[in-house]
């Protein structure tokens, strides 16, 4: 299928227009604009979206589709809703191995992967390194993690198609050299994860609990320009250096200063519903004394995620980070 991609911010609103089908990114589920990113989004990830509600694809005027649009550096999940969008479009049905893509999808964009799973065996870490150290202009880096991503894609249907376990299976990927190469690159990244986690802050946050109803002390880790890219993975598997020997709960990294990911481990049971709102206080604060417009924080405000990750604004943050320590402290001590 002939078909152009364009690649837009995180968060930008898009409407539904003929011919082009926007996937991850739009601030809305309608046909032709399908994204969870939002209050009113189910529960679901955009490929789980896709599968759940074939209509959204098939029920848009895409005769032909001339076009593609997700947001900029595309992840698992944008990649997953593009393959299964496209095969939905060639066959005008969904398949059972359609319907594990997209479930092992949803349980990779929660972060929801089992703690006790080998690393290296598993779809996301493959392709998470794949993409890792790439350098260049992010037009070709978008552009790469397409055509990479959707071979990968349509490898791992047709594993799934042939009754193959697509969770966890290391002989999904033997005699494959690329991604052989890239499993050597995920158990080599364990060794940059210590380095960073040695260098890292470790600390203990009470964080309110997903329920509503009170709060629970977790040990938290923050790093500053990670070499891991795995980091998030690791760190709450980590049962030898988190403290409380139950791996680290919170995770929060800082890119070159300028761009700051707050998250949890789903299966915590917590999440980070009003750090975000202490967090644009202060940068409508500072914003307002340098003459910049506001631009906020993402709080995670959608179903799937339930306020569990906050990530800083795109066009950098105007806080400094001796500033996101204070409100991460004052907030993790005030949760009660």
């Amino acid at each position: 299928m002939e078909v152009s991609y364009r690649f837009v911010p995180y968060g930008e609103d898009i409407l539904p227009e003929p011919g082009v089908l926007v996937l991850d990114v739009g601030m809305k589920t309608v046909p032709g604009v399908i994204d969870h990113h939002h209050p009113q989004a189910e529960p679901e990830c955009t490929a789980s979206l896709v599968v759940k509600h074939p209509d959204l694809v098939l029920g848009h005027d895409l005769h032909p589709l001339r076009e593609i649009v997700t947001h900029r550096l595309p992840d698992f999940d944008a990649l997953s809703a593009i393959f299964l969008s496209i095969r939905l479009l060639e066959t005008r049905r969904i398949d059972p191995a359609m319907e594990r893509l997209a479930a092992y999808t949803k349980m990779v964009d929660t972060a929801s992967l089992p703690g006790r799973i080998d690393l290296g065996a598993t779809p996301y870490s493959i392709l998470r390194a794949m993409f890792a150290g790439r350098k260049g202009p992010e037009e070709a880096a978008n552009e790469s993690r397409v055509v990479e991503g959707l071979k990968f894609m349509r490898f791992l249907h047709g594993k799934a198609a042939a009754g193959e376990d697509i969770l966890e299976n290391r002989r999904l990927f033997a005699g494959i050299e690329r991604y052989e190469r890239a499993q050597r690159k995920v158990e080599e990244d364990h060794v940059h994860y210590l380095n960073d986690v040695r260098r890292g802050l470790k600390l203990k946050l009470r964080l309110p609990l997903a329920s509503g109803q009170g709060a629970k002390e977790v040990d938290g880790l923050i790093v500053r320009n990670p070499s891991s890219f795995l980091l998030k993975e690791w760190a709450r598997r980590d049962r030898e250096n988190a403290p409380g020997g139950n791996g680290f709960s919170f995770l929060m990294t800082n890119f070159l200063g300028t761009r700051y990911i707050l998250g949890v481990d789903p299966g915590s049971g917590i999440n980070l519903k009003g750090m975000a709102d202490l967090l644009n206080r202060r940068e409508a604060e500072k914003r307002r004394e340098a003459g910049r417009p506001f631009t906020a924080w993402y709080d995670g405000n959608c179903p799937l995620f339930d306020f569990r990750i906050i990530d800083s604004p795109q066009d950098q943050t105007a806080l400094e980070y001796e500033e996101i320590l204070a409100l991460l402290t004052r907030f993790g001590n005030a949760s009660s």
